[in-house]
């Protein structure tokens, strides 16, 4: 069986080495930037008006500062770099979903996806390049987890899809989903960070509550974000309701199981009142049974929390299948009649392999 790309495609080595010499400018504060700019004799309010251009202004190029003079900017150029993540291709389905793999400076991949319906622009983000965690449905969970992603990349994948979303269909971009390659969790002080600089007005200034961030259940970090005092929402790859199922197809619960990510979410929702979501993929003869919907609905009634139920997309690497159209109504059905808030969402962008669970960079392959 062919396997997911593992390896990076490299950038020239000269470059990375360039980059390797110089200060990513995007991990230092304005104040930080300012005060490396009064060593150089520049004025200390320029780092602010740098740090707009990064961060507000989205630049990727120090030549893009246009208030700042030629001689400041050769002095950045001498001094920083800014490792901005490039679209390194695009594919758009039929259903107007557009996947794109990103290259990092140091000639990693990641991909992430615009989904487009006709009341919102959603951007599914990555957080890792490759997962730990091989979850079996997963496309990335065969991958190798090669490092986390910094949260200037992060950003970056926001804004490129934000792009996206203005020039294919004249739309802004209304929500983020941390969906993508990665456990976002495992991944936690970059993610933050990128979220405070999309969230911020002196970054892209969007509501945190247009944001979700989506975790396989890593319960003493959701703790963390409880006490952290988080604004944005928080879902849970659940896919069963219980633990010996749950165990078969996600590893993860062996060290966090139901009970404990319970409790966690308990306390998540008494520390933030923010909306949980339970995402369940409905797998034929597996998780899919009127006793697995009373399951899940025994779990709504500890946890107040909406269920996302999501079409599996097949993948090379696994032999599960989808639920048939006939059990998953059922399944819905149940959940509704006890009260249970219910989104079935219809897989898109799944010609291009754009579609939940399949982002394994294949189409680099």
């Amino acid at each position: 069986m062919q396997q997911p790309l593992d390896k990076a495609i490299l950038l020239p080595k000269e470059i990375i080495e360039v980059n390797h010499s110089k200060i990513d400018i995007r991990k230092l504060s304005a104040e930080e930037i300012g005060q490396y700019l009064v060593k150089a004799g520049e004025k200390a309010f320029r780092g602010k008006q740098i740090f707009e251009w990064l961060w507000n202004k989205s630049a990727w190029d120090f030549d893009q500062m246009s208030n700042i003079s030629l001689a400041t900017r050769e002095y950045l150029k001498s001094t920083f770099c800014i490792n901005g993540a490039k679209v390194h291709s695009k594919q758009v389905s039929a259903d107007r979903t557009i996947k794109s793999t990103f290259q990092m400076h140091d000639g990693n991949i990641v991909e992430g996806v615009l989904i487009p319906t006709d009341t919102r622009m959603t951007a599914c983000v990555s957080s890792q390049v490759g997962c730990s965690l091989s979850c079996r449905f997963c496309a990335t969970g065969y991958m190798k987890r090669m490092r986390n992603l910094e949260a200037a990349e992060i950003y970056d994948q926001v804004v490129h899809i934000r792009n996206q979303a203005q020039q294919h269909y004249n739309q802004p971009l209304t929500n983020i989903v941390y969906m993508g390659m990665g456990e976002p969790l495992l991944n936690y002080a970059n993610v933050m960070k990128s979220i405070e600089m999309i969230t911020s007005e002196k970054g892209l200034g969007m509501s945190p509550k247009r944001i979700t961030v989506s975790t396989a259940g890593i319960a003493k970090m959701i703790k963390k974000l409880a006490d952290d005092a988080v604004k944005f929402n928080l879902a849970l790859s659940l896919h069963a309701p219980t633990d010996d199922k749950r165990e078969k197809i996600m590893p993860i619960n062996e060290t966090n199981n139901i009970e404990v990510l319970t409790e966690a979410l308990q306390y998540f929702y008494q520390k933030t009142k923010n909306s949980i979501t339970f995402e369940y993929i409905v797998f034929n003869d597996f998780n899919d049974s009127l006793q697995d919907a009373e399951n899940l609905w025994k779990l709504t009634k500890k946890v107040p929390a909406k269920v996302n139920i999501i079409e599996y997309n097949p993948i090379r690497e696994a032999d599960f299948i989808n639920t048939t159209q006939d059990k998953l109504q059922q399944f819905s059905d149940y959940l509704e009649r006890k009260g249970v808030t219910v989104n079935v969402r219809r897989s898109r962008g799944k010609d291009i392999d754009a579609a939940c669970g399949q982002l394994a960079n294949k189409s680099l392959e």
